[in-house]
């Protein structure tokens, strides 16, 4: 919270601080009152022309540096000694990309580094950095717009197709892919508006230009999402790892022509330094994902020539 606080302190408006941290600006103000009820004082005064500290934040925040410079060294001392010791890397992951990790990445990983493992949590749709922000992860799997690469560091470790998912009985079920331009009138089934950015990339953002998006149900996780495409409640894009995660007779996983590709990569915090721990992941998943994409002609990894492009083309 400390960090948050510093940001708007610098920064002077809740837009500009959110989005240098990474964070909606709903987050922000969630955490700002959190630490004001805590310390039960105002910190701040919110008006159309900026966010001022108040006399008590002003006091706050001249401490606020030494604090966090204490902090972070002793995040390095212990990162240190934890990398001598062994420890836990945890990981977030999307419903699909847990089928481009595999037990492959997890078993080279462990060689990498002796003593350490991996903790898998599937990514919260209701926080927009899928728990980074709140330090309950070390880094986030995403498949993701290019945008979120300016926002967040990140190891690239490819791209992939974004496909999309219908009932089986839909009337555009029988074909072999569909163009994007068909789906635009169509009902989607979104993820949470506390989702941000990811709620407007998975419903075709900004591929879809200035046609409005039909809402048909809202899902809360992937299990959910599922249920309302295969009952017709409409449809949605996914990444094309989804097509080998549904394996089910009634939904279908079409390829879709006029739809930008994800950049698939491992998220983490702007400004958090990269860990032995994570950088040996990063090359774990990226040598497991080259083998992927040739094997299934899914994606294009860091390898391949073209992937850069197609990132930098993406959302």
């Amino acid at each position: 919270m400390l960090r948050y606080l510093t940001v708007v302190g610098e920064e002077g408006q809740l837009t500009a601080a959110a989005a240098r941290l990474g964070v909606s600006q709903p987050t922000l103000t969630k955490q700002l009152r959190s630490l004001e009820r805590q310390l039960g004082v105002e910190l701040f005064r919110r008006s159309r022309a900026g966010t001022v500290p108040t006399a008590a934040g002003a006091e706050l925040l001249a401490r606020a540096g030494g604090l966090l410079a204490g902090w972070e060294e002793a995040l390095r001392a212990t990162r240190r000694a934890a990398a001598e010791a062994g420890g836990e890397l945890r990981v977030g992951f999307e419903g699909s990309t847990i089928n481009l990790l595999g037990r492959a990445a997890a078993e080279d990983f462990a060689r990498r580094m002796p003593g350490w493992r991996v903790r898998m949590r599937q990514n919260n749709w209701f926080d927009e950095s899928s728990g980074l922000a709140s330090g309950e992860l070390d880094l986030a799997l995403w498949h993701a717009p290019a945008s979120m690469a300016e926002r967040y560091a990140h190891v690239p470790l490819g791209t992939e197709e974004r496909w999309v998912v219908l009932a089986a009985d839909h009337r555009l079920a029988a074909r072999h892919e569909v163009d994007a331009a068909e789906l635009w009138d169509e009902p989607f089934v979104a993820v949470p508006e506390q989702a941000g950015v990811w709620r407007d990339y998975w419903l075709g953002a900004p591929d879809r230009g200035e046609r409005p998006v039909r809402i048909g149900a809202v899902a809360h996780n992937s299990d959910e999402w599922m249920a309302a495409v295969a009952c017709g409640q409409g449809v949605g894009f996914a990444p094309r790892a989804v097509g080998r995660w549904a394996g089910r007779p009634d939904v279908r996983c079409l390829p879709v022509r006029g739809l930008s590709p994800s950049l698939v990569g491992l998220f983490r915090l702007p400004g958090a330094a990269a860990t032995p721990a994570m950088e040996a992941f990063a090359e774990s998943c990226r040598l497991h994902l080259e083998v992927q994409f040739r094997a299934t002609g899914g994606g294009r990894s860091t390898t391949d020539p073209g992937a850069q492009t197609s990132a930098n083309g993406a959302g």
